[in-house]
């Protein structure tokens, strides 16, 4: 019997027009849908039109539940797994359940939409080129301290999910960490009514929000940190020939002693020939 596949279903952040056409039909064609909240799930469905049968499955539940899903997958059904919002698999159990259907040969698909840590990215004005997603900051300020401290020198952009009644504790966390006058961004409330971004320093984004009480969950984003690239120090012509001819008095060969200059200063095999033709 042929194995059934498992879809992962992005579903919209914030703004149902976000739905795409085809994670509409595959969440009514599928066996089954294994949702991180039905009730919210519930919701989305009925405005799509779409009667699958609906199951929970989320932190609490996963251990058993996954092994139910893994027997309908074994047993030829196909199943759609879907978070409360954005890409399932990121930031909440869905990354278990594609372990197991990994482990058991079963085929596991994107249907792709949207993403609240990349929405936020496109349209922070920082680099977008690298960047690493962290999600959520463990609980505990011990640990949240030790993976910041981890992340100071990171050069790339760092993508964060955070909760309101959380954020202005993390950014004073940060600003003791990263220092204040590192850019950053918070984004809320992403593609509904009131959706908002929010630019400066780190240091800037604590005082707004210590005035403006934040409201809405938050994609929070720091600028990567600064590379100081040391020059090295030019090596001189005179110098490269001069080590060559050492090598050369010593009894190696003028073609190998070339190539050892090179690599002994991290110079071109070229740029030390030059060297030695302009000695001649």
């Amino acid at each position: 019997m042929n194995k059934g596949t498992l879809y992962l279903c992005a579903t919209p952040i914030g703004n149902l027009e976000d739905m795409t056409f085809r994670a509409v039909r595959i969440l009514q064609e599928v066996a089954v849908i294994a949702a991180e909240d039905t009730r919210h799930t519930r919701k989305l469905l009925s405005h799509y039109n779409i009667h699958t049968p609906l199951i929970s499955y989320h932190e609490h539940n996963k251990a058993v539940r996954g092994e139910e899903l893994i027997a309908r997958l074994e047993a030829g059904q196909d199943v759609a797994v879907v978070s409360d919002a954005g890409l399932p698999g990121i930031s909440d159990p869905g990354a278990d359940l594609v372990k197991l259907a990994v482990n058991a040969g079963i085929i596991v698909s994107p249907v792709p939409g949207p993403s609240a840590g990349l929405s936020a990215l496109v349209c922070s004005g920082l680099d977008s080129e690298r960047f690493l997603f962290v999600g959520f900051l463990p609980k505990t300020a011990k640990k949240r301290r030790e993976l910041l401290a981890a992340l100071v020198s990171v050069p790339y952009t760092l993508i964060f999910y955070e909760s309101p009644h959380r954020i202005m504790s993390i950014l004073k966390e940060m600003m003791l960490v990263f220092g204040g006058e590192r850019r950053a961004v918070a984004g809320r409330e992403l593609t509904k009514k009131f959706e908002e971004f929010i630019r400066g320093t780190i240091e800037t984004l604590s005082s707004h929000f210590a005035q403006d009480t934040p409201r809405g969950e938050f994609v929070l984003l720091v600028e990567a940190a600064t590379i100081h690239v040391i020059e090295p120090e030019p090596v001189a012509t005179d110098d490269l020939a001069e080590a060559v001819r050492a090598m050369v008095e010593q009894g190696v060969m003028k073609k190998d002693a070339i190539r050892l200059v090179a690599l002994e200063r991290g110079v071109p095999k070229r740029e030390v020939y030059q060297a030695v033709l302009q000695e001649t």
